[in-house]
């Protein structure tokens, strides 16, 4: 017994450091370009981060290069030779010319938040911003706005109210209502009513408002006009006019009742809103210069249920949008996009009845080849090429991302990033008419690549790409040799189910992007584990996964499938998912895993499967309707009960909507009936239970709002009563994506050790 102890260890040790291997690899978060005087030469700066797991967070750092253009238009990248870390640094952000950079630093505990305004050479000013005035800058990458107006005299941004002021107890029991909002040692505050918040990853989090500072004076305004009952966020400032107002464009979700879960959800209806900009030069008079109806926010979208990133085109002349609209309509928590533009009023009179132009409608159906539709997670804050009507952005094309140029008055779609290639690419920035990306495939660590146009010998344009040399994304010589030694491939599967009652999208090939090694051993396949992405409706690119690729370097095939219902296939396929759930998302995967069967790519006996959230509720689903296809399974923050998960979660309606379909948007209400429970356990993997006998490994985050940790207990209790072999690991601190260093770390540690126990 002591020496299979002393084996285990050594196998944990000895996978510890080779995961810690792949852990190090760094990732480009964003990167900013600065033209010189001369413009022979630019500066990039590479905001980079690495998972520190001793302190067990991400360590930032900024990477810097000269850029040169040489003689045949070709460019060469001058690196600096070492990194800087950013201690402390919540948010940067480079005014548009480029001459000063904004440096924001949110506190830990108490203390105010912190603006630098920093030049080329030196901090030249800094203003510690109380929290009597507002709380933490949100820089959650969806509220998150901060934006400086054109003479970079303001920067609007986008932070937590100010705390409310609380009543408060000394020691002999006196009260004090609304007291200040300082300690004191006598005294004991109420804790006050609860508050609404929008659930996963925002808890404690108070309402985003919009604020301005003045850069010259720190002056900080809260600005006026926008209903109380709006949560605001990626605000920018509108073009100058010839008046002296200013204004500014924001996003603004409502709620009524509840804030339910926003994280990944685009099916909250929100709409573009246009307010005037706080005044700083003069108080005086100020009630007297705008009538209450000047200083009221104007909803700008108001005949469309979703409007969001806005961004105005260089000349001012235009506002472009995307919309969630699929989303919002349907109840799907994420769906095909649509693009918009608004044409901009030069007399600054805004009408909630602005015509709204359709760029890019949304696409029900696509051609093989053709495009499927967009589907844009996030958009530049400068994504224009030098014409002022051609944006840049990236969005997903079946299991890739692709970058996309798009033509937003005639509404033209083109890709640019190369068709012939199943790598996935996002998008860094823009360098006058060229692009700077990041390309990388599940078995190629990420390259940068620079994009230009080039003319063709039939004198056509398009886009050529060439890489970039570059210290970001060093691995060790072992990590370089095992993934060197693999291959991949997107498979087109066939649809099992197709009948008249389908629509064309829903009866169209998905996708399986299968990883493996590119010499056979022996005759024997080796172990494959089939990965279950979550949503549903998500997707599993073809891009580098640091996680993935490690579980292949130890002699794994990875099944990755896009089954029906994922993003990037066009709106038929993926709203014949609702409703079906835990049967044709089921029926997809094995058909999936037979494909290869058949292809002699896999021995069925030696499967696992491993997926989170969604991807847990089909890991749990696929060893009770299939039990004798897998030899071990591993679930993340699986979803298990949905009568239990209804009840507890921040997306209540999720659960309708997957259950119902369409229809389920509208059935749902906080008090589920006794038939809706019935249904939610009917569609919920617990009811296959009994036929589980899969060792099965759980991981489960004990703060996560979206799957809260019951389900997965209760399923993982079930199983142990009845015999089946189950592991759970609980991460006290960790929301539902289970990431912070050390877990995400120890989850695919242990993933690692378990199927190795029972596939090799």
């Amino acid at each position: 017994m002591d020496k299979e102890v002393e084996a285990t260890e050594q196998e944990y040790a000895l996978h510890s450091n080779l995961l810690q291997e792949f852990t190090a690899i760094s990732t480009v978060d964003k990167a900013w370009l600065f033209k010189s005087s001369t413009g022979s030469a630019s500066q990039g700066m590479f905001c980079v981060s690495q998972p520190n797991l001793l302190v067990n967070k991400r360590k930032k750092s900024i990477v810097s290069a000269t850029i040169l253009r040489q003689n045949d238009g070709s460019v060469a990248f001058q690196w600096a030779p070492f990194p800087i870390e950013m201690c402390g640094v919540s948010a940067m952000v480079p005014s548009p010319s480029g001459s000063k950079l904004l440096i924001v630093r949110n506190p830990e505990s108490e203390g105010p938040c912190r603006f630098e305004i920093w030049s080329s050479s030196k901090l030249e000013k800094e203003f510690h911003v109380p929290q009597s005035k507002h709380g933490s800058v949100y820089t959650d990458g969806w509220f998150e706005g901060i934006s400086w107006n054109s003479d970079e005299t303001c920067i609007a941004y986008v932070a937590e109210e100010p705390s409310p002021a609380k009543s408060t107890f000394n020691d002999q029991g006196s009260y004090k209502k609304d007291s200040s909002p300082d300690k004191d040692c006598g005294t004991w505050k109420c804790q006050g009513e609860w508050e609404e918040n929008w659930g996963e990853t925002y808890a404690g989090k108070r309402q985003p408002m919009l604020f301005v500072i003045n850069i010259t004076s720190g002056e900080v305004q809260a600005v006026k006009g926008i209903d109380k009952s709006l949560s605001v966020g990626q605000v920018v400032w509108a073009p100058s006019t010839e008046s002296s107002a200013q204004y500014l464009v924001f996003v603004g979700w409502s709620f009524e009742t509840r804030k339910l879960g926003i994280k990944y959800c685009y099916n909250r209806p929100c709409a573009l809103y246009v307010v005037k900009a706080p005044h700083h030069e003069s108080k005086v008079n100020e009630a007297e210069i705008h009538s209450t109806e000047d200083v009221q926010a104007v909803n700008l979208t108001q005949t469309i249920s979703s409007a969001f990133f806005p961004r105005f085109s260089p000349d001012g002349k235009f506002l472009v949008f995307v919309s969630a609209r699929s989303s919002v309509d349907s109840g799907a928590h994420s769906a095909t996009d649509s693009l918009h533009r608004i044409d901009w009023p030069k007399d600054t009179k805004f009408y909630q009845s602005a015509k709204i132009h359709e760029v890019i409608p949304v696409v029900l159906c696509a051609e093989d080849g053709n495009f499927p539709g967009l589907y844009c997670s996030s958009i530049l804050s400068d994504p224009w090429l030098s014409d002022g009507y051609t944006l840049v952005i990236p969005s997903v094309w079946h299991s890739c991302q692709v970058l996309l140029s798009v033509d937003v008055l005639s509404g033209e779609i083109l890709r640019i990033t190369p068709a012939y290639s199943n790598f996935s690419w996002s998008l860094l920035t823009l360098d006058g008419n060229n692009i700077l990306a990041v390309s990388s495939s599940p078995v190629d660590v990420p390259q940068i690549k620079y994009g230009a146009i080039v003319k063709t010998a039939a004198n056509n344009k398009e886009w050529s790409w060439s890489d970039v040399s570059n210290p970001i994304f060093k691995c060790s010589d072992k990590v370089r040799s095992l993934i060197s030694s693999l291959t991949f491939s997107v498979m087109k599967i066939s649809v099992k189910d197709v009948s008249e009652s389908l629509t064309k999208g829903a009866s169209q090939h998905y996708e399986a992007i299968f990883v493996s090694s590119k010499t056979k051993k022996s005759d024997a396949c080796d172990p494959l584990i089939v990965i279950l992405h979550g949503g549903p409706h998500s997707v599993s690119l073809s891009s580098f996964s640091k996680p993935w690729a490690y579980l292949s370097s130890l002699g794994y095939s990875l099944l990755i499938v896009n089954y029906r219902g994922s993003l990037g296939f066009g709106e038929e396929a993926l709203q014949s998912l609702p409703g079906k759930v835990g049967s044709r998302d089921v029926n997809d995967v094995l058909t999936a895993i037979d494909h290869v069967i058949n292809l002699g790519l896999a021995s069925p006996s030696k499967i696992a499967v491993l997926g989170g959230s969604h991807g847990g509720f089909l890991t749990t689903h696929l060893i009770g309707q299939a039990p004798e296809k897998f030899v071990a399974a591993a679930a993340r923050n699986p979803v298990c009960n949905l009568a239990l998960m209804v009840g507890t979660s921040d997306i209540p309606d999720w659960c309708y909507v997957e259950t119902y379909g369409i229809k389920g948007r509208d059935k749902f209400n906080e008090a589920p009936s006794a038939e809706d429970l019935t249904l939610f356990y009917s569609k919920s993997p617990i009811s296959h239970l009994s036929k589980v006998k899969t060792p099965t490994l759980f991981l489960l985050g004990a703060q996560d709002l979206r799957v809260p940790i019951s389900t997965g207990l209760q399923y993982a209790r079930a199983l142990r009563e009845k015999g089946v072999q189950v592991k759970v690991i609980v991460f006290p601190n960790d929301v539902h994506g289970i990431e912070r260093p050390q877990s995400d770390f120890e989850s695919y540690l242990n993933i690692a050790m378990w199927f190795n126990k029972y596939c090799k």
